[in-house]
């Protein structure tokens, strides 16, 4: 092996992602895995409605939001998914993510504690998506 340094490693790392085969299919995967839990939850909230709506009452925020949440959520995620508006739908699931962390996971409690550092991870990768874009395979990409 040599010596091998972390350098070397990153440059490896960085030529196989930037490599035109693999850039398309890598961003891809990237933006499934980032949209997928938005637009599951955006669902669950509309095939739940009610119970949704209590939730957010018990929380002090005001059910009238709800279609508004459905909407970034679903919206957001299936936007994020396709590849356009990337960066706008990026930006909006980021602001949600950090709203509803604060919001409704805010709690001292195991379980509120892991809900509320998910929505901040998901937060730090929906800001990769404003900062770099959808990348290959996207609309945002053939409209370019």
């Amino acid at each position: 092996w040599g010596r091998i340094t972390m350098t070397k490693i990153n440059n490896i790392i960085e030529k196989v992602i930037q490599h035109p085969r693999i850039f398309p299919f890598a961003s891809l995967l990237m933006r499934v895995m980032i949209s997928v839990i938005f637009i599951l939850s955006g669902l669950g909230k509309i095939f739940q409605y009610s119970s949704n709506a209590g939730y957010m009452e018990s929380m002090g925020v005001s059910s009238a939001l709800l279609p508004f949440a459905i909407l970034v959520e679903f919206g957001g995620g299936f936007l994020v998914l396709i590849g356009f508006q990337t960066r706008l739908a990026a930006f909006l699931l980021f602001g949600f993510s950090l709203v509803a962390a604060v919001l409704f996971h805010s709690g001292s409690d195991m379980n509120s504690q892991i809900m509320f550092m998910k929505n901040i991870s998901m937060a730090g990768g929906l800001l990769a998506l404003v900062i770099f874009g959808a990348g290959g395979l996207s609309v945002d990409k053939k409209l370019k």
